[in-house]
Formats: C-alpha cells, structure tokens, sequence
C-alpha cells in the first residue's frame, strides 16, 4: 500500500482533533483528503458533507468533494460541485476538466467538450494545454511535449490528464497507461498524485 504508514498516522492526528473539536469544518476537510487519499472514498465524501454542514460557506471551496464524487460513480453531484467552485476560481483549469469528465461520463464526450467553460489564464503552461487537447485544439503529443518541458511536475500533469481523457474516451488501454505512468514514474508530494494512486488501485 502506497505510503500507508504516514496515511494512517494523519488519519489518526485527524480523528484525535475531530474527537477534542468535533465543530472544526476544516478538520473533517482534512480527514475526508486523507481517506481519500486511502480509496475509502465513500466515508471521505461523509467528512466533506460534514465540513458542508458545519459551515455552509465552505461549499465552493470542497473541489476535493468533487473528486470523490467522480470516484464513487456520482458524476451528476460531481459536475455541480465543480460548476460551485468556478464561481470562485474561475481561471483553474483543472476544476473545469474534472466538471467535462464528470459530464462525459453521464452525457458523453461531445455534451461534456460542447459545454467546457471557457479558462484562459491558468498560469501554467502544461495545464493551458491539457485545456486545448479536452476543447479539442490540441493533440496528445502536444501535452506531452510540453510537459516534458516543465520537468517531473508537467510530466505528472501531462500524464494523468491524457490518462482521464482516454477513460472518457473509453480507450481504457491508453487510460492505464499513462495513470500507470503519471503514479510510477512522476511522484510528486501532491493530492493529485494521490488521486493517480486511487485512481490505479480503484480502477487499473
């Protein structure tokens, strides 16, 4: 199991302060990462609607309750909380990816490129062209390309998204293998590195 130490440990701090601080929205937020970050993704999406219900403002910054919800096959939920969180960051390119992925799974890819919100000033370059290659301006290569020019990090990037743009595509070949390469080959210490590992265990 991946890092399933160090997992285990903050999910522990985490329950110690949800038991000393049970109203704290931020420590559920932060425990419902790291049981998503341990494919226990169901429970995760419980602690986010916990965050939710303890304060209600919270709501447009819960992107990580959108990724549950792709993960738990409830992509109508997931593309709604995407759409909440643009109304906040408008210019991020990954919330209106995963907001097409979540629409491609229940309307098809055509509905999910037809209705992709417009970005234009995400400042990094390989995630510009990850935007190009889902509005369907770019190719593949074109997102490899850059990302092999942004060193491990855009070739994290780079990898993990064409490996989401193929599952929607159901090109299931090419979705593991480039997932498989974004988690092997890229580690980086970040959640959507994480998320790549979810994603190889849940769906690889």
């Amino acid at each position: 199991m991946f890092f399933s130490n160090s997992l285990e440990n903050q999910l522990q701090r985490w329950n110690e302060t949800i038991r000393n601080q049970p109203q704290n929205p931020n420590a559920y937020i932060r425990r419902g990462m790291v049981k998503f970050q341990l494919a226990k993704i169901d429970e995760s999406i419980e602690d986010f609607d916990k965050a939710e219900q303890l304060d209600p403002r919270v709501k447009p910054y819960l992107w990580q309750r959108g990724l549950s919800y792709y993960y738990a096959e409830r992509f109508a939920e997931g593309a709604q909380q995407f759409e909440i969180d643009l109304t906040v960051n408008a210019q991020d390119v990954e919330e209106t990816v995963w907001r097409y992925l979540c629409i491609a799974r229940f309307s098809g890819v055509e509905e999910a490129r037809n209705s992709l919100l417009t970005v234009k000033n995400d400042p990094r370059r390989v995630m510009q062209r990850v935007y190009d290659l889902y509005a369907g301006d770019c190719t593949p290569d074109d997102v490899l390309n850059v990302g092999r020019s942004q060193g491990i990090n855009g070739n994290f990037y780079s990898h993990l998204y064409l490996g989401l743009y193929y599952e929607v595509e159901n090109n299931l070949d090419l979705a593991q293998e480039y997932i498989v390469k974004a988690t092997d080959n890229y580690k980086i210490d970040d959640y959507m590195w994480y998320l790549a590992q979810v994603h190889k265990k849940l769906r690889v």
